[in-house]
């Protein structure tokens, strides 16, 4: 039984790991879709055809339910760089480029999402901080290896971060501003700097 909620959970059992997934797959979908404002258990339970005593079944609570959604959604936008950048020159500068475009051209509905996550996390960061400190985890790894594997694990962390920093602010100036210019405008500067950090490697 789980203390916090009295409920059992679906842990080492083949058959419970595939419902959990099955489950965790269609609620995805739905917040995907329909955004996280609003998001419980009962309405996952609606989506999902279930009820919430055996999401709890599956899941810590709520809160644990929804990290996994977050995270899912995650791995979904870094999947989408990824595929972007498979083709591209193996050059930083052109990496970024091609991850910036898959960025600025998401579904809005993936984009909002993941907004709404960080904006929980600064909210109330005492019930959600796990929406937010697991993103960086998950996106520098991807960051870093766009780097030439010859530069040494910090410098490719100090150039990943800086990367992130920066179009996560981006990505804000598209969700707040009219038009996306500023954003654009930006990412040109940021693409030279880049430019710059690997041209250190000629001189």
């Amino acid at each position: 039984m789980d203390n916090a909620t009295g409920y059992r959970r679906s842990t080492g059992s083949p058959r419970g790991a595939a419902r959990r997934r099955e489950l965790l797959t269609t609620i995805t979908d739905d917040v995907a879709e329909n955004g996280l404002v609003d998001f419980s258990l009962r309405r996952a339970a609606r989506a999902a055809g279930t009820t919430h005593k055996v999401l709890l079944y599956h899941f810590e609570s709520a809160e644990d339910l929804l990290r996994q959604v977050v995270l899912g959604l995650r791995e979904r936008r870094i999947g989408n760089a990824l595929a972007a950048v498979a083709s591209e020159p193996a050059t930083l500068t052109d990496r970024v480029r091609a991850a910036w475009v898959s960025l600025r051209d998401e579904e809005s509905e993936l984009r909002r999402v993941l907004d709404q996550a960080m904006g929980l996390a600064m909210y109330d960061p005492g019930r959600y901080a796990a929406l937010g400190r697991g993103a960086s985890q998950q996106y520098l790894p991807t960051l870093m290896s766009f780097c030439p594997p010859e530069w040494p694990e910090r410098r490719r962390f100090e150039v990943a971060s800086m990367i992130l920093a920066t179009l996560r602010g981006f990505l804000v100036d598209l969700l707040t501003s009219d038009d996306g210019s500023g954003a654009e405008a930006g990412f040109e500067a940021l693409l030279r700097a880049v430019a710059r950090e690997e041209a250190l490697d000629t001189m």
